[in-house]
Formats: C-alpha cells, structure tokens, sequence
C-alpha cells in the first residue's frame, strides 16, 4: 500500500495514552507536525468530559484548522472527541503499521507506557490479537521504574544486551524488590540492566509465537529500546522491524482511517 493512500486533507490524529497524549497532523496524506502532551496535565487543561464526549480547548492547543479529528484510547478507554470519531486501539494500530511500512502481513508488536498488544495481520487485515492492560510488567513503565532503581535513564538500557541477569518475579511492583536483591548480590549494572530487557521479551515471548509471523512490526515507546528488538530478533526467528514513528503510530493509524 503506498504512503498516503488513506489520508487526502488536513486531519488529526489523536491517541489519548496512558502516559501521553500524541496528536499528528496529516494534509494531503503527509504529516505536516506532530505533538506530544503529557496526558494528565492534557486532561487538566485542554480536555473536558461532557456526557459521552471528550471536549477539547482547541484554540488553547493552538491547533490549525482542519477538516476531521478521529481519536483512540488504550485498553478500555475509548473517548470520542466531540465533532469528531473514535475508533478501538487494535484497529487504529493496525491502520498505522500497514501505512508506515506498505505491509499486508505481518504480527504486530505494541508495547505502550501501560499496556502490550500483540495483533495477527494477513491481507491487510486484523485475524487475531492478544492484549495485556491489567498489569504494567510488559511495558514502558515497568522499563522506567527499572530504570529508576538502576540509577539509569530509560534510554540507557538501549545499551545493555549481554549477559542478562536472570529476573523471575512477573510483577512490576514486586520486580523492583528482586532488582534491589539483585543489586546487593553485586551484580553490575550492565548485567541488571540486560536482565530487565530480558524481562520484557519474556513476558511477550508467548504471545508473539502463538501469533507467529516471520515479520514482526515493533511499535510504542519501548520500540527505541535496541536491545529488546535484538533479543526479539533471536528468541522469536523473526525479522523485527521497527517503523519510522513507532510511539506515533496509533495517531498515525488515526489520522489516514477513512472518515
């Protein structure tokens, strides 16, 4: 599928994550800008519920005129925008992996602040799927808090890839106690980090080989972590590729979905 087939005006794509708020900007099926906001101070200052709407402060945003808004949630949190759509998670993700790369088939690979889904595609279209919103274990939290304990910033486990020291607990709350135990058995750092990376490919290990597809389409903030996507790569047997705006994609799947 060519870039641009979906989208012919001025649209906005919104995805109200859990950690932000992504909106792009599409005209004549190019993104023209993309923002990010943090989603509580969002919800403080630009966004108010009203019924079964989301009213936006669009003058406030300063966003440019456009011809359509078309908004997704995560997990369960489906708002539509007043004037405008929503659509569910999956199918907004979806619509964004097959712009972004011209795939037809492929399993998907979201891996957002709160929540994973793993989504069997063929022919364009989504045949199965499975989502995990009830625990952060899997997910990009789960990397910070690690992080945090660590003394790292998130973008420094990108780094750390060998000799992973093993971690079994499969909660995010209870994982940063075993990390600390980890720590003062004298571990390195380098090795602790490598061992939280390990974690995350564990956890969705099962999902990515029941959905299996040679082609893996890895999207979501944890998209930029290196060392996940080779972990991936040699647990799974699979080519891992990672799109151009992975946390962007379901604004993206948004913005060109056929209004």
């Amino acid at each position: 599928m060519k870039m641009g087939a979906f989208a012919k005006s001025m649209n906005i794509g919104l995805d109200l994550g859990s950690r932000f708020v992504k909106a792009v900007f599409f005209r004549e099926g190019t993104m023209v800008e993309q923002r990010y906001y943090d989603t509580l101070a969002f919800y403080r200052q630009y966004g108010r519920k009203i019924g079964e709407e989301l009213v936006i402060d669009k003058k406030a945003l300063q966003w440019p005129s456009y011809e359509s808004v078309v908004s997704t949630g995560y997990g369960r949190n489906l708002i539509q925008v007043s004037g405008g759509k929503a659509i569910p998670e999956l199918r907004a993700h979806t619509t964004g992996a097959i712009y972004q790369t011209g795939l037809q088939d492929f399993t998907l690979l979201d891996l957002g602040g709160q929540d994973s889904k793993v989504i069997k595609v063929k022919n364009g279209r989504m045949i199965d799927f499975r989502t995990n919103d009830k625990c952060a274990a899997s997910s990009g939290r789960y990397l910070e808090n690690m992080a945090h304990v660590l003394g790292l910033k998130v973008e420094e486990l990108s780094n750390c890839l060998d000799n992973p020291v093993p971690l079994s607990s499969t909660c995010a709350v209870f994982g940063e106690s075993e990390l600390i135990g980890r720590i003062i058995e004298g571990h390195s750092i380098e090795a602790l980090a490598a061992g939280v990376n390990e974690t995350i490919v564990k956890r969705v290990e099962p999902m990515l080989k029941e959905l299996y597809s040679p082609t893996i389409v890895f999207t979501g903030g944890v998209a930029y972590n290196s060392a996940i996507k080779t972990m991936l790569r040699e647990v799974v047997q699979a080519e891992i590729i990672v799109p151009q705006y992975p946390q962007l994609n379901g604004a993206i799947g948004c913005a060109v979905y056929p209004v």
